[in-house]
């Protein structure tokens, strides 16, 4: 999630409407719709949708079957703005078994998301797996969760949601999906459409509700590792919220899906008072 100071705040946009996160515009360039929408500010995107658009540029950045996406490294620059946006991909580090490609997302003519992603190549190693992070189950039978009622935005209200046993402030269990594609016209695979929901992890658990009079946390940045790739429509996110006495604090996640963990998130937070 993203936040921005009073200075800079602007009229709300309109946002288009749709079945979908984004509408593509030719040239890498997208539009966002309403399902994008922020929770800290109505004229801004979240970080969320805008990871999973990121995702996507990467995946179809001149793929390789041998290679897959196994870490994610994105840094958020500034405001996402809603509305139109343009991603530029590139390669960084091309190798035989390794790759480091780049997608860099700019809105209003200024960086707002820069997003790395590691390749590696695969091969069958089941003689030797092992996941010590224990399975959570499966989104099956849980109660449908109130407690993101508390942001708003079109982003968040896109969700359906279901809340683990013993959740509290500061740490807990959550499963998401949503409806929606990520880009129109493009079916959207697991990889997209579950990164494309990992930073909602910041506000699944928050420690102090947000609102005036409170505090705001912010990430400015998102590190998602992947120790295999994700499968199914449900995000499972078991997650813990840290802040520190010095103004920063840290949001981290064990990924899952369906079959269950696949991966680690981490946030690193400002926390302020509003």
């Amino acid at each position: 999630m993203t936040a921005q100071s009073g200075t800079e705040a602007r009229a709300t946009p309109e946002l288009a409407m749709g079945d979908f996160f984004y509408e593509p515009l030719g040239d890498g360039r997208f539009r966002s719709t309403v399902h994008a929408q922020g929770a800290w500010n109505p004229h801004e995107q979240h970080m969320a949708p805008a990871t999973g658009l990121l995702t996507h540029a990467l995946e179809s950045f001149q793929p390789r079957e041998d290679l897959r996406l196994a870490r994610l490294s994105l840094d958020i620059h500034g405001i996402i703005h809603a509305g139109e946006v343009e991603v530029t991909t590139r390669m960084i580090r091309p190798g035989r078994t390794i790759e480091l490609v780049e997608a860099e997302m700019t809105a209003q003519g200024r960086t707002a998301v820069v997003a790395r992603g590691w390749r590696l190549q695969t091969a069958d190693t089941t003689a030797v797996a092992a996941v010590e992070d224990a399975s959570i189950g499966t989104p099956d039978g849980l109660p449908g969760g109130d407690g993101m009622s508390v942001w708003p935005g079109g982003y968040i209200r896109s969700l359906e949601i279901r809340v683990g046993e013993e959740h509290r402030p500061g740490r807990g269990i959550t499963w998401l999906r949503n409806p929606y594609e990520m880009v129109a016209g493009h079916a959207t695979g697991s990889l997209v459409r579950l990164l494309g929901m990992v930073d909602t992890a910041n506000g699944v658990a928050p420690r102090v509700s947000p609102g005036p009079d409170s505090w705001m946390f912010p990430n400015v940045d998102l590190q998602i590792h992947l120790h295999r790739a994700p499968v199914g429509e449900w995000l499972g996110m078991q997650t813990c919220q840290t802040f520190g006495e010095d103004g920063i604090g840290l949001t981290s996640s064990v990924l899952h899906d369906i079959a269950g963990p696949f991966g680690r998130a981490e946030q690193i937070l400002t926390v302020r008072p509003l």
